[in-house]
């Protein structure tokens, strides 16, 4: 059995999603949904489709004529990998990679001003999110998405707590 990333489930998923999907596809997808939370290198949705047909879990088909697109469909044993995952309980921690808070961290190092300068650029780029996903929420609030909406919900609530953070940070720092 070939061992599997979180790459590849996101992968597997993205094609139990989505139904037979091109790579090309799969990146759309992603950079629409678990883009905003899960950053990976694009080119593995064009590696890592290959990689699972060649152990079963996906399905391959080619155009004869034209384009000649690649498309996967994901296979019975790749299915059943997918729900093995989903149904393993996560013992990770929750993680983040943020390079404001890097910045934060080594803040001492500089100019005390640009904190200040940072904590007002987050604000405002946490505002922006927290618009987009409330344009997500009203564009697809219908019984059929729901599922997949959990997480925007999370996400939601993570860019509110992010702004009240670092609102109260701009504040503390003023002149």
């Amino acid at each position: 059995m070939v061992r599997l990333s979180t790459t590849s489930y996101v992968v597997l998923g993205m094609v139990a999603l989505r139904g037979p999907s091109t790579p090309y596809d799969l990146k759309r997808a992603v950079g629409h949904s678990v883009g905003y939370f899960w950053h990976f290198p694009h080119a593995q949705l064009y590696s890592e489709p290959k990689r699972l047909t060649a152990a079963g879990l996906l399905e391959v088909s080619t155009e004869e004529t034209g384009r000649r697109r690649t498309t996967y469909s994901i296979s019975e044993s790749g299915l059943a990998a997918l729900r093995k995952w989903l149904a393993e309980p996560t013992h990770e921690h929750f993680q983040m990679r943020d390079v404001a808070e890097l910045k934060l961290f080594f803040n001492e190092v500089d100019d005390s001003r640009h904190v200040r300068e940072l904590a007002l650029e987050q604000v405002a780029a946490h505002e922006k999110r927290i618009a987009e996903y409330e344009d997500m929420q009203r564009r697809f609030d219908q019984p059929a998405v729901a599922r997949r909406m959990i997480t925007l919900r999370l996400g939601l609530e993570m860019e509110h707590a992010a702004l009240r953070f670092w609102r109260s940070l701009a504040e503390e720092t003023e002149d």
